[in-house]
């Protein structure tokens, strides 16, 4: 862990005491902040997140700019490009179709409303005082920590026994490029778009690039994705990569990798990316809009860190066990301020585990076994190995894999692109890999999640009788396919 002053006592007299005081409320902070009070601990949880209105709302980023307002975009888009251009497959016929965006942004920003305000409920429930505003760590106090929230009216300090720091990450912006979320755009400004844009480009073809860029190319926007890496998805197995690859171009969209940015200009008509190709060709991509989706930093500036004798290291993260602990005595870490996969479902499995580590227990996560997604259409999900990785580390394996398109499911609902791909151990036959593009990719890993859990073989997946017609039956059919015994191909 890097260097670290000692921690400052702080002596003043504190507002309130509790057993646990959360600071963050986004996916890990509150789950870590209902799990500790359904532990028997008093807990506050800091938050200061505003709405565009000035309200103040608990989620954090996924809640809110994040996870669920792009999943309610992305299944309004997906409804018209149906409508749009496969219901007539079904012989259904559509008469004058028309696209209302704003109703489109009110159902999400409904959505959001609705969810963020299930969590106050669940606060309410479970007894967990809401600090609103911003906390900073004070120093060390006789029985605990000492906690400054601000923001909101007077500041209070409060004090806690143990404190689990869970304040998220934001986006990462390019430098001299300035975002004002109306002509350039981070991911929370592509998710309130007034309009179609005419031309869209997006700088960044990961996660967040793709699924943004899938909504609008949805709803009519002429979409290209500026990527600086040379390869597509580098996280994801080959072989979904470069199916992926595949799809989106036959889909409209265009991605361009090892391009290098250049100067980004706002103009009269929207806005200018100059970029250098992978051949070294200087170029010109002229737009309406433009979304910046180059990944997150984490949230970690401002929380008085060094007055516990903390720090980051270089990349902003704080140094953490594998049980969430500091180095600092009763100060815990989660979810995308600490190592690992920025995920919402890593960060709420890290919230429960420091909130029972907290009482004594001995929680465990495997990191293995934390899946992916990817909510394009097709959906991308997979966890465990790739093939890449088990190469590089020598492991012998065997594969199997099996279409979507020989699925009666999937032919039913009009869904056959794609497969299903695991991989196990060539001796022991122990799951080592599920790689997934398919439609219900997202529900589908989850069996394969549970099986790399437990060190099942493809082979028990194999023998366990599936629904049919059903898409999970893909999965059963790629598990017998290791062992060459696929039975519907």
């Amino acid at each position: 862990m890097p260097a670290a002053g000692p921690a400052q006592t702080f002596t003043s007299p504190v507002s309130k005491e509790f057993d646990v005081v959360v600071i963050g409320a986004g996916p890990g902070g509150y789950i870590a902040a209902i799990r500790a009070a359904q532990l028997g601990k008093t807990v506050a949880c800091v938050e200061q997140w505003k709405n565009p209105e000035g309200k103040l709302k608990l989620g954090g980023t996924c809640l809110n700019v994040g996870c669920i307002p792009s999943k309610a975009l992305l299944a309004s888009s997906e409804a018209y490009e149906n409508a749009q251009h496969h219901l007539a497959d079904h012989g259904i016929g559509v008469g004058d179709l028309t696209l209302d965006v704003g109703k489109m942004v009110a159902r999400k920003a409904a959505i959001v409303d609705k969810i963020t305000g299930g969590v106050e409920f669940l606060f309410r429930k479970n007894k967990i005082t809401w600090l609103k505003g911003h906390g900073t760590l004070l120093g060390r106090t006789a029985t605990g920590v000492a906690i400054e929230v601000s923001g909101e009216g007077q500041a209070e300090v409060v004090g806690a026994k143990d404190v689990i720091i869970a304040t998220g990450s934001k986006a990462r912006h390019l430098p001299d490029v300035p975002v004002d979320n109306r002509i350039v755009s981070d991911n929370e400004g592509a998710l309130s778009f007034d309009s179609v844009p005419k031309k869209l480009a997006v700088i960044g073809a990961g996660v967040i690039g793709l699924e943004l860029g899938s909504v609008w190319r949805r709803l009519g926007a002429d979409v290209t994705l500026l990527e600086a890496l040379p390869e597509f998805l580098g996280a994801c197995d080959e072989s979904l990569s470069k199916e992926a690859a595949k799809l989106f171009k036959k889909q409209g969209l265009a991605i361009h990798f090892g391009v290098k940015i250049g100067e980004v200009k706002q103009n009269a008509s929207g806005v200018s990316i100059a970029y250098t190709d992978k051949d070294g060709a200087a170029q010109t991509l002229d737009a309406d809009r433009l979304i910046v989706s180059i990944g997150r930093v984490p949230n970690t500036d401002k929380l008085g860190l060094d007055a516990v004798g903390l720090a980051t290291d270089a990349r902003g993260f704080i140094p953490v066990d594998d049980q969430c602990r500091t180095s600092a005595p009763n100060i815990y870490a989660i979810g995308d301020v600490v190592r690992g996969p920025m995920l919402a479902h890593k960060a709420e499995d890290e919230g429960v585990l420091a909130a029972e580590v907290i009482v004594g227990q001995k929680p465990h996560i495997d990191y293995n076994c934390i899946p992916w997604v990817i909510y394009t259409e097709p959906e991308i999900a997979w966890v465990g190995k790739t093939e890449q990785q088990l190469r590089a580390e020598g492991r012998a394996y065997k594969t199997g894999q099996f279409p979507m398109m020989a699925n009666g499911r999937a032919l039913g609902i009009g869904k056959t692109d794609g497969f299903v791909k695991m991989i196990a151990d060539a001796t022991t036959d122990e799951l080592l890999g599920c790689h997934i593009i398919a439609a219900n990719a997202s529900d589908l890993i989850a069996e394969a999640v549970v099986a790399l859990e437990f060190k099942a073989a493809s082979e028990d997946i194999g023998i366990i009788c599936h629904p049919h017609p059903s898409l999970s039956e893909v999965v059963r059919e790629a598990s017998l396919a290791v062992t060459k015994r696929a039975l519907n191909i």
